[in-house]
């Protein structure tokens, strides 16, 4: 793999194979917002880690007998 230094990170060249009707949306997104495919596709990716990574400490929360469960009601009443 082709190392490429941007930023504080190095970025490291990965292929992959996509379905033809997702490149072209996202052929057509980077067309309209003139960004790259693969700025798109690593932005995409970045969101979908944030997303998982709150989507497990949820689960990891909703498993845990010791934490406590609050009704939506209450914790309105907390947060204002």
């Amino acid at each position: 793999m082709r190392e490429k230094p941007t930023g504080h990170e190095f970025l490291k060249l990965i292929a992959l194979r996509l379905p033809v009707s997702m490149l072209s949306n996202i052929d057509r997104i980077a067309e309209t917002t003139h960004r790259e495919k693969s700025y798109l596709i690593r932005k995409a990716l970045e969101i979908y880690l944030e997303e998982y990574a709150d989507y497990q400490v949820a689960i990891d929360r909703l498993n845990d007998e010791t934490d406590e469960i609050i009704a939506a009601k209450e914790m309105r009443k907390l947060v204002k």
